[in-house]
């Protein structure tokens, strides 16, 4: 859906033209004005953009914010079956420590990946930072530490940690949003420049220089509004999608700590998530139903 509406902005953006000119005129002003200044205006603006971003920002972030960019194709981190998965393996590791006490849980937690506990979880097994998370927090609780209030305190500093690190390349690709119309300006303060050498250029030869250096004008702010910020949107809004994972693990370790009973504890889970991911109470049921006994 998201390549869906970058091709719009194009459809949107010529078709419009061609309303208000016609196709002939459309076409002239396009190939005559846009495409042969257009290289160079987005050289300049766009190759800005990217070095006043690489000065900003780490190296780490900036292979962070590449990752990201994966939010045009999948722009959510976890799916409905995902949740149902999570909701499922707190499920077992909540019925083994009611059964049989926080301390069967040692060898899950520290050795995770040589759980065959978590091994039924593939989604969960394979997200190293969600499992140390987890993880982490079972140990503690493991070691006596089991009082509700001080364990979600310490989780939520964790998780806004986790949530600054995740939004962090979305708002840098927004700062670089912000100033692209400034570079459009520059763009076209420079194409000014070079219209003023000619002044003495008859007046057909003055007008394609003066529409030339428009150009880098109109790029500055189509980039930044049509392209660039929508898509630090779309990155922010799947940072959000991942911090929702770890939420709602906290959400389900806080209600079984509070006393909840197992399925309660997940069902507290379930009911905190946003409707488009959230399984129904049969789906989640289902499944829970269909779990081996936990060991």
């Amino acid at each position: 859906m998201k390549f869906v509406g970058l091709l719009l902005v194009f459809v949107a953006t010529f078709g419009g033209l061609v309303l208000t000119a016609g196709v002939e005129r459309a076409i002239h002003l396009v190939v005559g004005a846009i495409l042969p200044a257009a290289p160079g205006e987005i050289v300049i603006i766009m190759g800005c953009a990217i070095a006043a971003f690489l000065i900003a920002n780490s190296m780490e972030t900036v292979k962070h914010t590449m990752k990201y960019f994966g939010a045009l194709a999948k722009p959510t981190a976890y799916s409905k079956d995902d949740y149902i998965e999570l909701m499922s393996m707190l499920f077992m590791v909540f019925k083994l420590s009611k059964i049989k006490g926080w301390l069967a849980l040692e060898s899950h937690i520290e050795n995770p990946h040589d759980s065959e506990m978590f091994k039924q979880f593939p989604k969960f097994y394979n997200n190293h930072h969600a499992v140390v998370f987890l993880c982490d927090y079972l140990r503690i609780i493991s070691l006596g530490s089991d009082k509700p209030f001080q364990i979600e305190a310490l989780m939520d500093e964790e998780i806004k940690t986790i949530e600054h690190h995740e939004m962090h390349p979305g708002h840098a690709v927004q700062h670089m949003a912000d100033g692209i119309p400034a570079l459009g300006i520059v763009a076209a303060v420079l194409g000014v420049i070079k219209t003023m050498a000619s002044i003495t250029e008859p007046p057909e030869v003055l007008g394609k220089l003066i529409g030339g250096a428009l150009v880098g004008t109109f790029l500055g702010v189509w980039l930044s509004y049509a392209f660039v910020s929508p898509i630090a949107g779309a990155m922010t809004a799947k940072a959000e999608s991942e911090v929702m994972y770890y939420r709602a693990m906290k959400v389900a370790v806080i209600a079984f700590l509070s006393g909840a009973a197992p399925q309660i504890a997940v069902e507290f889970s379930r009911k905190f998530l946003p409707h488009d991911i959230q399984p129904t109470f049969q789906e989640l049921e289902e499944k829970l139903n269909a779990l081996p006994a936990p060991g």
